[in-house]
């Protein structure tokens, strides 16, 4: 038998220290009759100083797992607006003070959020909902075809202590 450790406070603020340089911020969404709008980035949010450059949707299918992703020039900065996506982050970078830690979280068309993903920090996704999921991607550079900034790992590996069947099992 395990016991449930403490993940939010009363007020809902995470217990979980998080990776140097992650930012998560929830997204309300405004409803009405006619339908709703969440809005997904201002510069006064203080999520990032960087300028918007690029913006891009991505979706990914049921059960489907993206990454392990990581940049060296640029930051991620994504919002989640459909589907239901479990995010995983890793510390590589060495001179961090967070180096090595792993954050996870899960987001929803009920729980959206805006976060800033620093380089240097590993990044996974999955897809546990029944249908595609989307999310916006506001990275601080624009993609070079040429060159793109994007380093890969598979699934499993030696350097990231994360399984992701471990989610489906409970």
């Amino acid at each position: 038998m395990k016991k449930d450790r403490q993940t939010v406070t009363e007020t809902g603020a995470l217990v979980m220290p998080l990776i140097d340089g992650l930012q998560v911020r929830h997204l309300p969404t405004i409803e009405d009759p006619r339908g709703e709008v969440v809005e997904l980035f201002r510069e006064t949010w203080g999520i990032s100083s960087d300028p918007l450059v690029y913006v891009y949707g991505v979706s990914v299918r049921p059960d489907a797992i993206k990454g392990w992703t990581v940049h060296k020039k640029q930051d991620d900065r994504i919002a989640v607006l459909h589907g239901v996506l479990h995010w995983v982050f890793f510390d590589n970078r060495e001179a961090s003070p967070t180096y090595r830690r792993l954050n996870a979280f899960t987001f929803s068309d009920k729980n959206r959020a805006l976060f800033n993903i620093p380089r240097g920090v590993f990044h996974a996704v999955q897809n546990l909902g029944t249908e595609d999921a989307f999310f916006v991607n506001m990275p601080t550079r624009p993609y070079d075809h040429a060159d793109p900034d994007k380093y890969r790992l598979p699934l499993k590996n030696d350097l990231i202590p994360y399984d992701f069947s471990a989610i489906r099992a409970g």
